[in-house]
């Protein structure tokens, strides 16, 4: 192993090679995950600083048989980035590789380093008079090439779709050490295999995203945010149906609270005002891009909501009436993993299904662990429009979080994961695979997929040196 660092430090340089041996040196940042439940310990930390030292540093470890795993940000959810505890593996750090290499504006396209973080994306997409639509709560230090490897999805996919959607090229370094340039940003190109979306999603474990081409779009010409307060999750979906018939492409966010999920808000952050959620079980957050005028825009949203109103869609509703007021709005909305968090350890599930089947879903599914934990709080959030569920599990109101934790959490993923496939849907809509669900996915994929990404994973990663124990198992 020594001969090893010795060479990642040759082609990285010493200040960018960090061990547990380094005097000072703590390395918690890399080897922590987001929630703060799993760390691993690296070999080493390295810090390339461009798509060549990936390279190098792939054919180094490879050739020593040594597992590497790349990370962006390090603000995932699911561990799918942070090293294993065996000391043995190099976590590859991509932070320093964050460069904006261009925009190309009659094609309408931006193309990054992997370690730009997405809000830094988003501003030069913005000085350059456009709009880059991916919006996460963790914009401010997740990053292109981790949203890029788990697929990420956020409040717009309704409109832009996830991550996936909105890239047209990527730059990948394989378990090799090759580079494929693939960063063309065409909007076709029909000659084969099509290598970019099957790297987009796959959690680093076949290869390592460098760079990407991304969408670019025009900048609306006004945005208007309302809250509505609705009575039911079915007068949700009907809300919806009503939004998507009013709005069409212009709804671009249309998002879904739960009661006990905003009283988590208010109760820890009490100086976010969260409107009308006392007296209604669920309240919605929907948003709307007009490329014509704020006036044609609030004219349609006023319309929209008094015909919602008068369908008893909602009981109430707020329209934002200044950008400060819109974004106070979302800030709520995003604040609600914050609030669950200091509330205590719950148990997180990243879940789709098909939006007609959401109201049933959450029904008996709600009655299920109320049976089987007595006391369960429900947080329950997520994005609607798009069939995306945050369907969290916190324990019940003055129960020690890790016994509940270790007594329950097996048992509850279990069922809400039977429940999710009994409704046609998804155990991971945007989250990733990680490895907190790399034992629970040959449960619930088709064994023929299954199959069909183990052959792709022995072909491209034939050693299983790129971020084994994720995804697959």
């Amino acid at each position: 192993m020594s001969t090893l660092l010795s060479t990642l430090r040759l082609i990285c340089g010493d200040s960018h090679v960090l061990t547990h041996d380094d005097p000072g040196t703590d390395l918690s940042a890399w080897e922590l995950d987001w929630r703060k439940r799993i760390r691993g310990r690296a070999l080493a930390v390295v810090r390339p600083g461009n798509t060549q030292e990936v390279a190098d540093v792939v054919k180094a470890c490879a050739a020593a048989g040594t597992a590497i795993v790349p990370q962006g940000g390090n603000t995932g959810l699911v561990v799918g980035g942070v090293p294993d505890d065996t000391g043995t593996q190099i976590l590859l750090s991509l932070g320093r590789i964050h460069t904006v290499r261009g925009v190309d504006p009659a094609n309408l396209t931006i193309t990054v380093e992997a370690g730009c973080v997405l809000q830094n994306l988003q501003a030069a997409a913005e000085a350059a008079g456009f709009l880059f639509p991916l919006s996460l709560g963790s914009e401010g230090s997740c990053t292109i090439g981790g949203n890029l490897g788990t697929n990420a999805g956020g409040t717009q996919v309704v409109r832009y779709g996830n991550t996936r959607d909105l890239c047209l090229g990527l730059e990948v370094v394989t378990a090799q050490g090759e580079i494929w340039h693939g960063l063309s940003g065409l909007r076709k190109d029909n000659t084969g295999y099509d290598l970019r979306n099957l790297m987009i999603g796959s959690e680093g474990t076949l290869g390592i995203i460098t760079a990407a081409t991304m969408k670019l779009f025009p900048q609306p010409a006004a945005q208007l945010t309302a809250w509505a307060a609705v009575p039911s999750m079915q007068a949700a979906v009907d809300l919806l149906g009503l939004v998507h018939q009013r709005l069409g492409p212009g709804l671009t966010g249309f998002e879904v609270m739960g009661q006990f999920a905003l009283g988590l808000v208010d109760k820890h952050y009490p100086q976010l005002r969260v409107p009308l959620w006392k007296e209604t079980p669920w309240c919605v957050l929907l948003e709307n891009s007009d490329s014509e005028s704020e006036g044609h825009a609030r004219g349609q949203f006023e319309a929209l909501l008094e015909a919602a109103l008068e369908a008893g869609y909602a009981s109430d509703a707020v329209v934002a009436e200044n950008l400060s007021q819109a974004k106070g709005l979302w800030h709520i909305r995003e604040s609600i993993t914050l609030a669950q968090a200091e509330e205590g350890l719950n148990i997180k599930h990243d879940i789709s299904i098909p939006v007609s089947r959401i109201p049933a879903f959450v029904a008996e599914t709600d009655a299920l662990l109320a049976q089987e934990v007595p006391g369960v709080r429900m947080v329950n959030f997520g994005h609607l429009g798009d069939g995306n569920l945050h369907y969290n599990v916190q324990s019940p109101e003055g129960a020690d979080g890790k016994a509940f934790l270790q007594d329950f959490e097996d048992k509850v993923n279990t069922l809400v994961f039977d429940q999710v496939a009994k409704f046609d849907g998804s155990i991971s809509a945007e989250h990733g695979v990680g490895e907190l669900k790399v034992g629970k996915l040959p449960l619930y994929k088709d064994p023929t997929a299954l199959a069909m990404m183990r052959a792709v994973k022995k072909a491209l990663d034939p050693k299983n040196l790129m971020n084994p124990g994720r995804v697959l198992s």
